[in-house]
């Protein structure tokens, strides 16, 4: 009994730390947050003033907010689409055999844009975008496409998909590393007997491959519709959200409730519809993988 409790003890000891910064730098803000969503205050206010459901009822009136959802769920579902689901057949292309001399040099390309700065990644991106001397609109002319060539930035039609495509350049690499990790712990035992029965490359993908990985997958997935919900880089440094709000997302229009505006109150509670949504998000991806789990 003595050598266990002194066990418990010393486990409890190594996680005190832990529970310390949680509780500073986690909880104790969101629970401060949380308080802040209930009152009406400034920047430079000494008092606060408590306004009840006022703040929540104006989030369900607030236009900006239904348009930084839906540019948030976009986000969120073409992030899943290419980070995730071309991330894995570019891990599988990688892995291949036939490309295991190339490898290790195109992982290393393929994994560069990840450890730029998204600053440095945005400034890029807004040379390429440039409608007049921009990389993108100057191929299209060069190859003979110039019905192609927009102001990808200014236009309301093309400005989110133009900033989308900046994370999935960024970011793809990234999950691919992840996804190329699971696979190489995939024993080889299971794609020679595959490949003895007469399986294809597709088939060993599908059966083999994609089934192991899944709870590799269930984690890129959370990280990939988290970050979605929570960017914030891409559409500031970029665009400002606009033209207009077209590319408004949760994120920066709390940024600019808070900050530009001055409604520290509202911005608050902007904050805490991201944490509601990410928390739902995450919890249902988490059941879904446990239910999987034990399903095998």
């Amino acid at each position: 009994m003595k050598r266990e409790k002194k066990r418990n003890l010393q486990a409890l000891a190594f996680a005190i730390p832990a529970i310390l910064i949680l509780g500073i730098f986690v909880y104790f803000p969101l629970i401060k947050n949380f308080i802040y969503s209930f009152q009406s205050f400034t920047l430079s206010s000494t008092t606060k003033e408590w306004v009840g459901f006022d703040n929540y009822r104006h989030l369900f009136s607030d236009k900006i907010i239904l348009v930084s959802l839906k540019n948030n769920i976009l986000y969120a579902v073409i992030s899943i689409v290419i980070q995730v689901g071309f991330g894995l057949v570019l891990a599988a292309v990688l892995e291949d055999i036939a490309f295991h001399k190339f490898a290790p040099t195109l992982r290393s390309i393929y994994f560069i844009p990840t450890v730029i700065s998204m600053t440095v990644v945005c400034l890029l991106f807004d040379f390429v975008y440039n409608p007049q001397m921009g990389l993108l609109n100057s191929f299209l002319e060069l190859v003979g496409l110039d019905g192609l060539t927009r102001v990808w930035l200014g236009s309301k039609k093309t400005a989110m998909y133009a900033v989308i495509a900046v994370s999935q350049w960024q970011s793809t690499g990234y999950v691919a590393m992840l996804f190329i990790v699971a696979i190489q712990k995939i024993p080889r035992d299971l794609y020679e007997a595959a490949e003895v029965d007469g399986a294809g490359k597709l088939k060993r993908f599908f059966y083999i491959t994609v089934p192991q990985v899944r709870q590799m997958f269930f984690v890129t997935m959370i990280l990939t519709v988290v970050g979605a919900f929570t960017v914030f880089n891409e559409p500031y440094i970029l665009t400002g959200g606009g033209p207009g709000t077209a590319t408004m997302v949760l994120s920066l229009h709390m940024y600019q409730t808070g900050f530009v505006k001055n409604n520290m109150g509202y911005a608050s509670t902007i904050a805490m519809l991201i944490f509601v949504i990410t928390a739902i998000l995450s919890s249902v991806q988490f059941a879904s993988f446990g239910t999987e789990k034990e399903d095998r």
